[in-house]
Order: structure tokens, then sequence, then C-alpha cells
């Protein structure tokens, strides 16, 4: 009997072990995802620098159109497999990404970039958690973010080289990207 309490013990710590790597913090690429194939992009996409185009021009999620750029792509800002970023190109003017207090809550500590890959926690837009850090969606990317499973899908977080108090949110499974601003630990 003390030995089968003793394998049901060593059963039960492996089990809490694996369950607590499934839904935190892991490293490397995942396997078998969909649109994204699992691709993580290698860096952040570069600055951009150009003049915001009028709203009606970009494809905004309330007019859709402008990133589906292949077929099979999506309409959504997203990432290609040799790492161009797709839809960050309105530079730092984009009035649709001002903040009047960036970096309110602080700026995000946990890890960015490809290194660092997070699993969603739960939430919504408005407010999504992943290791005890909080973010929200830039209310002007929640059409671009239908599809993303709150719960289980991995992101990656780097940093938005045009726009002050954001990052860029990338989802592994679907191959697309959302900004996204830290709202504290």
């Amino acid at each position: 009997m003390k030995k089968f309490a003793g394998m049901l013990a060593v059963l039960l710590i492996c089990s809490v072990a694996a369950f607590a790597q499934e839904r935190g913090h892991e490293g490397g690429a995942p396997e078998g995802h969909e649109k994204g194939g699992g691709h993580i992009p290698a860096h952040g996409p570069e600055a951009g620098g150009h003049a915001a185009p009028p709203a009606e021009n970009r494809g905004g999620p309330e007019n859709h159109g402008g990133f589906r750029d292949q077929p099979g792509h999506p309409d959504a800002p997203h990432v290609h497999a040799d790492d161009r970023w797709v839809g960050h190109d309105s530079g730092p003017r984009d009035a649709h990404y001002h903040l009047d207090h960036p970096w309110a809550h602080g700026h995000f500590n946990g890890g960015i970039g490809r290194d660092h890959i997070w699993r969603l926690g739960g939430g919504g837009p408005d407010r999504f958690w992943f290791g005890g850090f909080f973010f929200n969606v830039a209310s002007y990317d929640y059409g671009y973010c239908n599809g993303w499973n709150w719960g289980t899908d991995q992101i990656v977080i780097y940093d938005d080289p045009d726009h002050v108090g954001w990052y860029l949110a990338y989802n592994v499974r679907l191959g697309t990207y959302v900004h996204v601003q830290y709202l504290g630990a």
C-alpha cells in the first residue's frame, strides 16, 4: 500500500508540473497551428515614420479591407513568414494610437520578443491577462482580434516603434497582431 501511495504522489507531482507549463510562460515555437503556422517573428516591425493615411484608406475594423494582401491571408494586420509586418505602416502620427498619458501603468517587463511566448489566461479585448500581467487592446483594433481564443491562444509581445505607450501582441495561432496597452501586474 505504501508503494502505491508513493507512486500516486509522484504521478500527481508530475501532472501538476505539466499543467503549470501548459498554462504559463513557455519557450520555443508551438506546433501545429493553423494560419500562423506556429511562425514567430524574429523581431517587431521597423519604425514607419510615415504620416498616417486617412482612416478610410486603411481598412480599419469599421470598414474592413486592405490587409488581405494574398489569397488565404487574413483581413487583419498580420506577419508574413519573412517577418514582414503587414499593416504596420501608419507612422507615429496615427491618431488612432495616440495616448495622452503613455506608460500610465509602467512598462511591461515580463519578456518581449520571440523567446517569450505567453498563453492567454482569460478576459477579452477590453482586459486580458497572462502570467499575472494585464493588458487591453486598442479600441481601434477590436475587430482584428475577433477570432482570438482568450483562454488558450499563445501570444508574443513586441515593442511598437511608432506608437508611444503601445505594444504589439502577435497571435501565434492566427499570425495576426493588435496594438495593446500594458495595464500592470
